[in-house]
């Protein structure tokens, strides 16, 4: 059940960072399950690195398009698991990669194209959904599934 919506429009990607850095900034995110989706080349990928950055990751950021998940330490403690489900196809490959073990371990949950693994992914605490308006600018829904959700939504709220 959505709790809450919230929307903003970025001008361009450095509306694209202010809202990454916001969101890095809030205690509740290293424990987050957030969903993102859109069409390719909506900012997903943009997004979770500016994301990472702003959490302090040094280095290169890839997409995890072929290996479906990359992992991150972060500076401080914690970890982020970052999945891209653009190429899975297999529910048996959710098992034989260990995905059960990983979302139930502590850590940061960010997820591309979660609709390819519909009934396989917990309830996430909050979703971005991303449309191009442009080729720079990006209208951005936020929607909070629980509590902490809600604590990470931006300030705009419907």
């Amino acid at each position: 059940m959505i709790l809450k919506t919230g929307h903003e429009t970025w001008p361009d990607e450095a509306g694209c960072q202010k809202s990454a850095a916001r969101l890095a900034a809030c205690p509740e995110l290293p424990a987050a399950i957030i969903e993102l989706h859109g069409e390719l080349g909506a900012g997903k990928t943009t997004f979770v690195r500016n994301l990472l950055w702003a959490l302090g990751v040094k280095g290169l950021i890839k997409s995890p398009t072929y290996a479906l998940m990359e992992s991150y330490s972060l500076p401080f403690s914690g970890l982020v698991s970052h999945f891209d489900f653009y190429r899975f196809d297999n529910p048996q490959e959710w098992e034989d990669a260990g995905f059960r073990d990983v979302f139930a371990a502590p850590g940061l949950k960010l997820i591309e194209w979660p609709e390819k693994a519909h009934g396989l992914l917990p309830q996430p605490d909050l979703s971005l959904h991303f449309d191009c308006v442009s080729d720079s600018i990006r209208h951005v829904l936020w929607k909070a599934f629980s509590p902490r959700g809600l604590l990470l939504m931006p300030i705009s709220h419907e």
